[in-house]
């Protein structure tokens, strides 16, 4: 199976055609301006960037979500921007360490070992109402009916996580195991992802699962959660969303004029991705805000509290 399943984010040949065309038009010329005098044989010199995304989702519902961000990225920079959502975290931080990415969205955890492996410099994360980073929560969900009232009495239990390497699926919670003196006696399980962690609870697999705020928005949603029938008996501080990061190949001029270019999105562009990140755009402001590496200090600190290594995803 590849690494990476791809998606390019322009639909058709008409629409690449005037993407490209528009490459010479005032509008790009403007856009070039604007990013500091940047232009597009500087910013995709073979006519395209590469975004990754990580696997936070099942791909077939990232896909149409990431070619609406796509197409409206590569609209602001005057190219075609192809997508890719990789097969696990650790293939998208490889692939940006060997020069197949130009930006990547990374998973809070899943950026810290992006920096230190791959080099990557970040450059924006989604905006919440208030025009400020959006966050989310982990958390740890129980049956209604279980005696399980705390992270204390999941001692003796089995607990489904989502993958190695997630945030709020692996790291943030095994923490709370840690913490609270239980982490050997908790029979934790990854079950493949976020969704997959919340169906193992949903089908009694487990006595107990991870769900982050992310996850049980969507879930709840599309249906197949009902969240009457269970209760939540931890949560998590809150967590930044995920950052969109420059490769180390990209110079600090070209990364500039691609974070002004994210900065000048459109909500509707990022309005479908919301919906699974657990945020809403803000009105009249714009869909991403900067970030930089102190904004993600604390995951910083959960990685060296763990002693965690790219081993670990």
């Amino acid at each position: 199976m590849s690494p990476l399943r791809s998606l390019t984010a322009l639909a058709g040949a008409a629409t690449l055609t005037l993407a490209l065309a528009a490459c010479g038009s005032q509008a790009t010329t403007d856009k070039a301006a604007a990013g500091g005098g940047v232009g597009r044989d500087q910013i995709c010199p073979d006519g395209t960037l590469t975004m990754g995304v990580e696997p936070f989702e099942d791909p077939k519902n990232l896909i149409p979500v990431y070619e609406t961000l796509g197409k409206a990225l590569g609209e602001e920079l005057g190219c075609e921007v192809e997508v890719q959502i990789s097969d696990t975290y650790v293939a998208e931080i490889l692939a940006m360490q060997n020069g197949k990415l130009d930006i990547g969205q990374f998973g809070p955890l899943g950026y810290v070992f992006a920096q230190k492996q791959a080099g990557a410099t970040p450059l924006a994360s989604f905006a919440g109402e208030d025009g400020k980073v959006s966050s989310y929560t982990g958390g740890i969900w129980v049956p209604k009916d279980s005696p399980v009232e705390s992270v204390e009495d999941l001692a003796g239990t089995t607990l489904a996580l989502s993958e190695s390497g997630s945030t709020s699926g692996d790291a943030v919670p095994r923490k709370a195991l840690i913490d609270a003196g239980i982490e050997k006696d908790v029979k934790a399980e990854y079950a493949g992802g976020h969704t997959e962690a919340l169906l193992a609870l949903v089908n009694g697999k487990v006595d107990a699962a991870e769900i982050n705020s992310q996850t049980l928005a969507s879930a709840t949603a599309e249906g197949q959660f009902d969240e009457s029938a269970f209760r939540q008996i931890w949560k998590s501080e809150p967590i930044l969303n995920d950052p969109i990061a420059a490769g180390p190949n990209m110079t600090p001029e070209v990364s500039k004029a691609v974070q002004e270019a994210l900065l000048n999105l459109p909500a509707d562009s990022v309005a479908e991705i919301g919906e699974y990140l657990d945020f809403t755009p803000p009105a009249g402001k714009p869909a991403l805000v900067a970030v930089t590496d102190e904004d993600y200090q604390p995951v910083i600190d959960l990685a060296e509290a763990l002693d965690l290594t790219t081993d670990d995803l």
